[in-house]
């Protein structure tokens, strides 16, 4: 069993608060708009970190991290990247690659906006954690948690931050 923590568009913030559900992962999964690399390279320094770059990263940022990141973890194909879309509204970039060949995971950021959803046409399930950090629209910052256990996705939580500023 893999305890993952998903979180997306930190925006350069990272917190003791964020980093104490770190320690209770295994795997700390990043969609993307990390904003300064202190915020990967401190959860780096607590467990390992599979990321890609959003569209507000800069060049170091895009060095490091890939803008798709596909891999399995036990027995579940996961996809992650920044802009992504969502069920039935995947965009352009992912749609083809996604109706071709669907991973049992996709997950995105940039929208601020947490959402978890199944999509049946393509049996899987789309995962956005929302934001994080502290720059955006968003009200209240959040970020997901869950289990991979062979080929089962269990125990999803939401972690939210009501307090924004």
């Amino acid at each position: 069993m893999t305890k993952i923590l998903l979180l997306s568009d930190t925006h350069s913030y990272i917190d003791d608060a964020i980093l104490k559900y770190v320690k209770q992962a295994d795997e700390v999964w990043h969609a993307g708009d990390i904003g300064d690399l202190n915020v990967t390279d401190k959860i780096k320094k607590l467990k390992p970190l599979r990321a890609v770059y959003g569209n507000i990263d800069d060049d170091k940022a895009r060095v490091e991290f890939p803008e798709n990141n596909r891999f399995m973890c036990e027995d579940v194909d996961v996809w992650i990247t920044h802009i992504g879309g969502y069920p039935p509204k995947y965009n352009m970039k992912t749609r083809d690659k996604i109706k071709s060949n669907p991973p049992k995971i996709f997950i995105s950021g940039h929208s601020h906006i947490l959402k978890v959803m199944p999509d049946k046409r393509y049996n899987l399930l789309h995962m956005n954690p929302g934001a994080v950090g502290k720059h955006g629209f968003h009200k209240v910052r959040t970020m997901l948690r869950f289990t991979i256990d062979g080929k089962a996705i269990e125990n999803l939580e939401v972690i939210e931050f009501p307090e924004r500023y």
